[in-house]
């Protein structure tokens, strides 16, 4: 029983840097292909899986903002960066025999299907993975916030971060070594105690829709499907957690 999934339908959000490894820029194959194994590990479990990636590891809207351009030409390129990211994933888990398909929130017919929420659900419920790109489809809204509100519309029952540490710290783990890591939290208190894990929109929609997050390392090999059997080290923010 230990070993079964807590979780039925997950929305995995994996932020665009996880995906340069050791560069400075762009896509590592084999962290793609990593992340696609640990993917095809929850897949195996039964759960069915959405994802969202972020675009940092190539563009962010908000540099065009801060050296005076428009923010709306910045997050439209912010979000075809997610739709490379995208497309590599998919990639890599084809390669290895999952099948994947890409829905953008922005219409690019030549490249990938157009979302709806219909779709999304009918590729779930046949098993597929179903990789959410081009963010929400409008701007000034992060992937965080994309990742919670297509959890919200596919009904998944958990929101999962994938991150470059193991939870949620009262300060940067890797400049404060004695901060403090915290394995339970409510929705409020992300937003009271200022812990820039997801943007106030993305927490709100999640609790306001009962989705618990759970944050965890997208590093540890494995941890992907150990945090939805409950093991592992994570931090999970829900108002109802026992």
């Amino acid at each position: 029983m230990a070993d079964r999934p807590l979780y039925k339908r997950v929305l995995l959000k994996v932020s665009g840097e996880a995906l340069m490894g050791g560069q400075s820029f762009g896509v590592d194959v084999s962290v793609a292909d990593r992340i696609a194994a640990d993917i095809a590990e929850v897949c195996a479990l039964g759960v069915q899986i959405g994802v969202v990636i972020g675009g940092g590891n190539i563009f962010r809207g908000v540099a065009v903002a801060s050296c005076g351009g428009d923010r709306v030409t910045g997050d439209h390129m912010g979000m075809l960066a997610t739709a490379i990211n995208s497309l590599a994933l998919r990639t890599s888990l084809t390669r290895i025999g999952i099948e994947a398909v890409v829905l953008s929130a922005i219409a690019m017919p030549h490249i990938c299907e157009s979302f709806s929420q219909r779709k999304a659900m009918a590729y779930l419920n046949v098993g597929r993975v179903v990789i959410f790109a081009g963010g929400t489809g409008n701007p000034f809204f992060t992937t965080d916030s994309a990742a919670a509100l297509r959890a919200a519309e596919i009904g998944a029952d958990v929101l999962l971060k994938g991150t470059q540490v193991d939870g949620i710290y009262s300060a940067d783990p890797k400049k404060y070594p004695d901060a403090k890591r915290f394995h339970h939290l409510a929705h409020n208190d992300l937003v009271k105690r200022g812990l820039s894990v997801m943007d106030t929109t993305a927490v709100t929609l999640s609790m306001e829709n009962h989705i618990p997050i759970i944050v965890y390392s997208i590093h540890e090999k494995g941890g992907f499907a150990n945090v939805l059997k409950g093991k592992g080290r994570f931090t999970i923010v829900s108002d109802h957690y026992t």
